[in-house]
């Protein structure tokens, strides 16, 4: 039987908020707007329990650097479509995921699937953590293993929410969010998976995404949450 090599899926490659990206979402948006024991908690908590849950697949044996630059457009984003024009949180979170949990190494470069995740990055760069994105993409040793055995996945949303607590936070202090206009939404899913000689399979998905939509303009992606909430 052939063996499954892992998937391109959130927590499956997950580094974690940079540091100094991490200080600056939380200090400057997520603090002001989840401060209460349970967000700390939640910020700062360990994921690996939902991670075992979500990912049956074994982790890489080195995960891609946090200072990695994202590739230059010019490597072309292969099968990763580009950001839709959305100016509604959740739905540009749901199309964050679904672009997050397709993708195709029989036609996409590792670089490419790279520069077409960047795309969708918030040009705020306080706010843009890189590297909790990166973190979602195999490194280029275990992408060429996966590009070996044409391994392709297709995600499909079923759908998205903002978390109890950031609910609860943004209904105490309303104009907390109107200095970064990032928003915190869950979203929930499926994706599925398959790769040479009929291989194949389905695990559901769920990811906790910062999103940033300033009124008038259309969302960017901000950072992916190192554990998921709901």
């Amino acid at each position: 039987m052939q063996k499954r090599l892992p998937s391109l899926s959130p927590s499956s490659y997950g580094i974690g908020w940079s540091a100094n990206k991490r200080i600056a979402i939380v200090a400057l948006v997520i603090t002001a707007l989840l401060a209460t024991a349970a967000t700390v908690a939640w910020l700062s908590g360990n994921g690996n329990d939902r991670q075992g849950r979500d990912h049956a697949a074994a982790a890489p044996a080195s995960s891609p650097s946090s200072s990695e630059a994202a590739p230059k457009p010019a490597a072309g984003s292969g099968s990763v479509p580009k950001p839709p024009q959305i100016a509604e949180p959740v739905a540009y979170a749901k199309a964050v995921a679904q672009m997050l949990w397709s993708y195709d190494t029989r036609v996409t470069s590792r670089d490419q699937q790279l520069a077409g995740m960047h795309a969708w990055m918030t040009k705020e760069t306080t706010y843009a953590d890189w590297a909790s994105v990166l973190g979602q993409v195999p490194d280029p040793v275990l992408w060429s293993r996966m590009a070996d055995q044409d391994q392709h996945a297709t995600g499909t949303v079923t759908e998205g929410h903002y978390p109890g607590a950031f609910k609860q936070a943004l209904a105490e202090d309303p104009s907390a969010i109107t200095k970064a206009y990032i928003y915190v939404v869950t979203v929930n899913g499926k994706q599925q998976i398959a790769w040479k000689k009929g291989g194949g399979g389905a695990e559901e998905r769920a990811v906790t995404l910062a999103v940033q939509c300033r009124p008038n303009h259309d969302c960017a992606l901000a950072a992916i949450a190192p554990s998921v909430t709901q």
